[in-house]
């Protein structure tokens, strides 16, 4: 008995009959709860009529040592040992599930069965004792076997300290806190009561509160820091009320400046769709007889509608060359043999000794490919593969054939760029072609010093006039016109301002001719004048090489407007005509830089 108490786990085996057989046999198991069921009702009737919780709960404690009690009902004793639990039994899952589950609800429909009648105490606490031994070493195997059913969700316990803001603390004093709980304990330690203001008077879409600063000021010190005083912690408040209605005052101030510019820009588009009507309807029905009017010319400053854009500059530049679409398509095949040309027999060589001939300036046509690349790069529109590389190309290409004496020059890309954004392909080679036979452009692309130094000459007539003390400054340095307005004049602005805000140039110059070009350099000097009156002779030519991105129509124009162009009751032609009287050898060394 000795050995097989040690090989069952300290009880005794359970003999061979009925109950060891049943925990073998599952029908059999069912028979035997049939027959406890059968005696279960015969001892009903002796019971009271009436038990509470401790009398069955007692009764549950008084089966004989064996009897299994599941879902209320009683089964028949079985022989003193271990017999709930087999190894190689197939019953261990269901009677762990017997027992875990509740004992008020009835097992396959039937009525729960009465217990068994009423025992001595100490018979009750015996056999209860070996009911608890054996359930405990049943539960053993079943919290092993089937760990998912009896496992506990255990709560999160926070045992990592936290962090703070001076320090690490306890996790305790680390709880998050709300910013009611934070303003109700400062008030509660200050007396100083925060009123918010109305509902109506807060902003709905700006709500703004710097977190750093709500840390420090309304959090309290860790415990081995001293407290903050009671004058330290209002002054703090107040510093923090000041942080913060002047981000409300700067983020208001920005938000009332986007509404501006907004509100501008709504007003543009209404002028500019009201000034289409007007250009379409009644000045270009008319164009001879409206054109010098003072309502065509205000409304010509304010600036063109794009849809009528190219058409009035087609009007105003004229074609003075009488070049027809045919004579375009005549110079585009020209201009595409001797591109087929180069590239089937030159040579490198070949190639220089032709960019270096004056004789035939056709040979710049390959100049052409190195400057479209170059061509607003921002718009990705006219490099190799864009919408209009290959018109660009024609263009230029046929201008070429079309002026050998002139050739292709760098800048011109800029002005034919221009013209073919707002006009159809030959169109633009006709406007192209009769703007650079104006007299000023003419002078700058073929390289004519003589007139050159004409135009800086009455250009510096007008700066003294106008802008006296930049004028003396850039003297004193010997900055000459020509540093920066070659640039400006070779691509009429297009490539150093903006392209809508150069567009909106273009428009007024087609209205006023070659003066309005030098009108605008002054306004662009009087809207930096403050900027370039710090500077010195470097940071002046490279700013004004590279102007600001920022440039505003409004600001520039107002600038320009500003601008006087008359000097002793003479206007810029007259001045003009005077310096071309004048020829003077003095006159030509006016700009050294332009000599070298």
């Amino acid at each position: 008995e000795e050995e097989a108490k040690l090989q069952n786990g300290g009880f005794l085996p359970c003999p061979p009959g009925t109950a060891g057989t049943a925990l073998e046999e599952p029908l059999r198991s069912c028979r035997l709860r049939s027959e406890a069921e059968r005696r279960g009702g015969a001892a009903a009737g002796s019971l009271p009529p009436s038990r509470g919780p401790g009398d069955e709960a007692g009764s549950r404690a008084q089966a004989a040592p064996g009897v299994r009690t599941c879902r209320g009902r009683a089964e028949p004793p079985a022989p003193l040992g271990f017999t709930d639990v087999n190894l190689n039994s197939r019953n261990t899952y269901e009677v762990s599930r017997r027992r875990s589950a509740p004992e008020h609800l009835p097992h396959g429909g039937t009525a729960p069965a009465a217990p068994a009648p009423p025992q001595e105490p100490a018979e009750r606490a015996r056999r209860a004792g070996i009911a608890g031994a054996g359930s405990s070493f049943a539960e053993f195997f079943t919290r092993n076997f089937f760990t998912k059913r009896t496992k506990e969700l255990k709560p999160a316990v926070q045992s990592a300290p936290g962090w703070k803001l001076f320090g690490k603390v306890p996790p305790r004093e680390n709880l998050p806190k709300d910013s009611k709980i934070i303003q109700q304990e400062y008030e509660a330690r200050t007396g100083r009561m925060y009123k918010p203001p109305p509902p109506s008077a807060r902003r709905k879409n700006i709500e703004f509160e710097p977190l750093s600063t709500t840390a420090l000021i309304l959090e309290d010190r860790p415990a081995n820091l001293p407290a903050k005083s009671v004058e330290e912690a209002l002054r703090h408040r107040q510093e923090y009320d000041e942080m913060v209605a002047e981000a409300k005052k700067r983020e208001i101030k920005e938000a009332h400046k986007r509404k501006k510019i907004m509100r501008e820009r709504f007003k543009q588009e209404e002028n500019i769709a009201s000034a289409m009507v007007i250009w379409v309807n009644e000045i270009l029905p008319n164009w001879e007889g409206m054109r010098a009017t003072r309502r065509v010319r205000e409304l010509w400053w304010q600036g063109l509608p794009p849809s009528v854009r190219g058409k009035v500059w087609s009007l105003a530049v004229g074609n003075e060359l009488n070049i027809t679409p045919e004579l375009y398509e005549i110079f585009l095949s020209r201009a595409k043999e001797r591109w087929k040309s180069f590239s089937e027999t030159s040579s490198e060589n070949d190639m220089e000794d032709a960019v270096a001939s004056v004789a035939d300036r056709e040979a710049s046509l390959e100049l052409i490919k190195l400057d479209i690349s170059r061509t607003f790069p921002s718009l990705y529109i006219f490099q190799k593969g864009g919408p209009y590389h290959d018109l660009l190309h024609s263009v230029l290409g046929a201008y070429t054939c079309y002026r050998p004496d002139v050739g292709y020059v760098q800048g011109m890309s800029f002005i034919a760029a221009v013209l073919i954004l707002n006009l159809e392909e030959a169109d633009a080679f006709i406007a192209f072609a009769n703007l650079l036979n104006k007299p000023c452009q003419l002078a700058f692309f073929r390289v004519d010093h003589s007139m050159m130094l004409k135009y800086f000459a009455a250009f510096e007539v007008f700066f003294e006039e106008n802008l006296p003390k930049l004028f003396l400054h850039f003297k004193s340095y010997s900055l000459t016109p020509d540093i920066y307005l070659i640039d400006w004049i070779f691509t009429l602005y297009s490539k150093s301002l903006p392209l809508d805000l150069a567009c909106r140039v273009w428009d007024v110059f087609c209205r006023d001719g070659e003066e309005f070009l030098f009108r605008t350099g002054l306004g662009i000097l009087r809207l930096y004048e403050d900027i370039l009156l710090q500077m010195d002779f470097i940071h002046i030519a490279q700013f004004l090489t590279k102007l600001p991105e920022d440039i505003t129509s409004e600001k520039l124009f107002s600038c320009i407007a500003a601008i006087q162009m008359q000097n002793s009751n003479k206007k810029w032609a007259q001045v003009f005509a005077s310096l071309m009287k004048d020829n003077k050898e003095g006159d030509k060394n006016h700009s050294p830089a332009l000599k070298s």
